[in-house]
C-alpha cells in the first residue's frame, strides 16, 4: 500500500539511542487532511523548572521568517497528565514558556495545524485537498530552546488516510496498516524530509544503472493527471544522468522527487537535501504547453541538493530555525541554481533548444525593462528577499522583486560564456560546478561558502578579475540587464510583433496580456492593470497599476480589442483612448503608442560562435 524508504540506522543514530537523551516522540495524524487539518502530539524530555519551546520560524529554502505560526491551533501542554499554563513570548511570537513541575521528566504537547484554502505562499500556502496532502514536519512540532537542530532527535509516527499512499526521504522503521513508524532522525533531517501522500499516486524508478537510486513520486487530484508519457519519463532519467555529469558526486543515499499535481495547492518548489517538494498544476505532466512552462521546476530544485543544501552561503547555514538568515548571496544560491536548472532542463530534453531560448528571451527582456534597477542593485534584492517575496504586483517594475533569480541566471550565463571565451573553449562553468559542488559522494552534509570561496574557485578554473565582474553586475545599480552572456554567446535580444509560443503559453496560463514592451503595461483578462513601466506610453499618459481598463477607443475592453487598437495605431498619429476605472472614478486617457505590439526573441548573431547552443548540449 505504501511507497516508502527503509535504511539501516546510521552509527550516529544508534549512538543516540544508546547514550543520548531520549528522543522526542512525534505522532502526526493526517486523516483529517481532506478538511485541511493535521493533528499532532509530542512527548518532549524535560527537567523541572522553566522550559521554552520553539515553533520553527525561519524555514530553510524560503529565505524568510515564514513559519506559519498563525495556523498553529489547539495548543495544550501537560506534565503527568495535568495541564500546564503556558504563555507566548511577548517579543518572539514563536516561543512558548512554561514551568515543568517537580518530578516530571517530560512534557506532553498536543496541537493542530490548519492548511489555508488559498494557494498564495510557499509551504505555508494551501497544501491539502480531498485527494492529497503534503506534510511539512516543521509545521506540526515544537522543539526545546537552546539546542542546535542537529542535536535534537525525533522519533516520528504517522497515520495516513485509508487507501492513500505516501513517499518521503525519511527512513522508515516499520509500518502497520495505515500507520508508519520512522527511524530516529535529527530535527534537521526531519524538517528536511517532507512527506507526500494521496489517493491517486504513482511512483517511477528513474534507475540509470548505478547507485544511488532516484524516484519520481506523483500525487494528483485525478488519475488522468498521472498519465505522463514514456518520453517525459525518459527526460527525467536523463536529468539524473546530467546532474551526475555536471557535479560528479551525489551527497545523498537516495533522491525522491515529491510532485504534487493540483490546481488547489500553492505552486512552487522547495529544495531538500535528499528530496524536493515540487507543486504543479494538475495537468502539468500531461498537457504539453503547461508541462513545458513548468519543466524547469524539478531540475532547479534538484540542483539545490548541491547548491543550497550541500554547499550553502554562510549566512544561510544557521544552527536552528530561530536565528535570522542573511540572504546577500542568494544571487549565488538561487541565481546560479536558476541558471543550472535552466540548462539542465534543456540538456535533459524536457524542453527543446528553441523553447529554452524563448524562455531566456523573456527573462532577459523583463530584466532589461526594470526601472528599479536604476536605484536598486541586485544585491539589495537578495538582502531584502524576505520583504520582497510578499511584495505586490503594482509598481513592481519600479520597486524590483526577487530579481536575483532571473537576473542572477543572466549573470551566471555571462560568467559561463566568459570562461569559455577566455579559455578558448577548454573550460566552462561546468568545471567550476564539478570542483565547487562535487567532491566525495556520501551522506548529506553542509559545507558553507563565502563570496571569497566562489571567487577563488572561479579563478582556479579560469583566471579573471571575478571580483570586479560581480561588483559591476551585482553590487551597483545598472541601467541595463547583464546581456553579455547572450551577446557573446552568439545571440542578440530582439523584438518582434508576434509573441513566441512560450510567451503565449505563459499569457494563457496567467490569463493576462503582457504588453510591457509596447504600450508599457501588463493586465489581466478582466482589464485589471497589474503594473506599469515607468517611461513607457501608458505611464506617460498617467495610467496607474491596480486600475481597470473599461473601454478602448469607445469599445468595451477585451485583450483582443486592445491589441487591435495597438495594431491600428501604427498607421495613425491619433492616440489610443482608454477609459479607466480607478476606485469609484472613471477617466479617459490618451495614449501615444504607434509601434504596435512588441515581444522578445533571441536572434542568431552569425558573427560570433554559437556558445549558447553548446552550453545546452547534452553531456550524459
Amino acid at each position: 500500500m505504501f511507497v516508502f524508504r527503509t535504511t539501516i540506522l546510521s552509527l550516529f543514530a544508534a549512538w543516540t539511542l544508546l547514550f543520548a537523551e531520549p528522543p522526542i516522540t512525534l505522532s502526526v495524524d493526517l486523516t483529517d487532511a481532506p478538511r485541511r487539518l493535521t493533528h499532532a502530539s509530542l512527548s518532549i524530555p524535560a527537567k523541572p523548572g522553566p522550559l521554552t519551546l520553539l515553533y520553527p520560524k525561519w524555514v530553510p529554502g524560503e529565505h524568510g521568517p515564514t513559519g506559519p505560526i498563525a495556523d498553529l491551533v489547539d495548543l495544550e501542554i501537560k506534565a503527568g497528565g495535568k495541564p500546564l499554563a503556558w504563555r507566548r513570548d511577548p517579543v518572539d511570537m514563536y516561543a512558548f514558556h512554561c514551568e515543568v513541575p517537580p518530578g516530571a521528566a517530560s512534557v506532553d504537547v498536543s496541537l493542530s495545524f490548519v492548511s489555508p484554502p488559498k494557494t498564495e505562499g510557499f509551504s505555508s500556502g494551501a497544501s491539502a485537498t480531498t485527494e492529497l496532502a503534503v506534510l511539512s514536519w516543521n509545521q506540526v512540532l515544537l522543539y526545546p530552546a537552546g539546542v542546535a537542530a542537529d542535536a535534537v532527535i525525533y522519533k516520528a509516527k504517522l497515520q495516513v488516510p485509508k487507501q492513500w499512499r505516501y513517499a518521503t526521504a525519511l527512513p522508515v522503521e516499520r509500518e502497520s496498516g495505515d500507520s508508519v513508524n520512522f527511524a530516529p532522525a535529527s530535527l534537521t533531517t526531519l524538517v528536511d524530509s517532507p512527506l507526500l501522500a494521496g489517493r491517486h499516486f504513482r511512483t517511477e524508478d528513474l534507475n540509470v544503472g548505478s547507485a544511488p537510486r532516484h524516484y519520481l513520486h506523483l500525487a494528483a487530484d485525478s488519475r488522468e493527471a498521472l498519465e505522463l508519457s514514456q518520453s517525459v519519463l525518459s527526460a527525467y532519467e536523463r536529468l539524473v544522468r546530467e546532474t551526475g555529469v555536471l557535479f560528479g558526486a551525489r551527497h545523498y543515499g537516495r533522491y525522491d522527487f515529491l510532485v504534487t499535481l493540483s490546481d488547489h495547492v500553492a505552486h512552487f518548489g522547495l529544495e531538500h537535501h535528499e528530496s524536493s517538494d515540487d507543486r504543479l498544476p494538475e495537468m502539468a505532466m500531461v498537457d504539453e504547453p503547461v508541462r513545458k512552462l513548468h519543466a524547469g521546476l524539478l531540475p532547479h530544485e534538484m540542483a539545490h541538493s548541491w547548491n543550497g543544501k550541500y554547499r550553502r552561503p554562510v549566512g544561510l547555514a544557521t544552527p536552528d530555525y530561530q536565528k535570522p538568515m542573511l540572504g546577500e548571496l542568494l544571487w549565488v544560491y538561487e541565481g546560479l541554481t536558476t541558471y543550472l536548472g535552466d540548462i539542465l532542463t534543456a540538456r535533459s530534453g524536457l524542453v527543446t533548444p528553441d523553447e529554452f531560448r524563448q524562455s531566456l528571451a523573456l527573462d532577459a527582456a523583463g530584466m532589461d525593462l526594470i526601472a528599479g534597477r536604476r536605484w536598486r542593485p541586485l544585491a539589495d534584492t537578495a538582502i531584502g528577499a524576505q520583504v520582497l517575496y510578499g511584495s505586490r504586483d503594482d509598481w513592481s517594475n519600479l520597486r524590483r522583486g526577487v530579481d536575483f533569480y532571473p537576473e542572477g541566471a543572466l549573470i551566471w550565463l555571462d560568467a559561463d560564456v566568459t570562461i569559455r571565451t577566455l579559455s578558448k573553449g577548454r573550460k566552462s562553468l561546468d568545471d567550476f560546478c564539478f570542483r565547487f559542488f562535487g567532491g566525495q559522494s556520501g551522506a548529506p552534509a553542509v559545507k558553507p561558502y563565502t563570496l571569497e570561496d566562489v571567487i577563488s574557485e572561479l579563478n582556479a578554473v579560469q583566471p579573471h578579475d571575478w571580483r570586479a565582474f560581480f561588483e559591476e553586475r551585482v553590487y551597483r545599480p545598472t541601467p541595463r540587464a547583464p546581456l553579455g552572456g547572450i551577446e557573446a554567446g552568439g545571440w542578440r535580444l530582439v523584438y518582434r510583433e508576434s509573441p513566441s509560443p512560450y510567451t503565449n503559453w505563459r499569457q494563457d496560463e496567467r490569463r493576462e496580456a503582457d504588453l510591457t514592451w509596447s504600450i508599457g503595461l501588463s493586465l489581466k483578462d478582466d482589464g485589471t492593470v497589474l503594473d506599469v513601466v515607468p517611461g513607457r506610453a501608458a505611464d506617460k499618459a498617467g495610467i496607474a497599476p491596480a486600475t481597470q481598463m473599461i473601454a478602448v477607443n469607445g469599445r468595451q475592453f477585451s485583450t483582443r480589442v486592445l491589441r487591435q487598437a495597438l495594431a491600428a495605431a501604427k498607421a495613425s498619429s491619433e492616440p489610443i483612448e482608454l477609459l479607466m476605472k480607478n476606485g469609484e472614478y472613471y477617466r479617459t486617457y490618451r495614449v501615444d503608442c504607434h509601434d504596435g505590439e512588441k515581444y522578445p526573441w533571441l536572434e542568431r548573431d552569425s558573427s560570433r560562435p554559437d556558445l549558447l547552443t553548446e552550453i545546452i548540449r547534452p553531456r550524459g
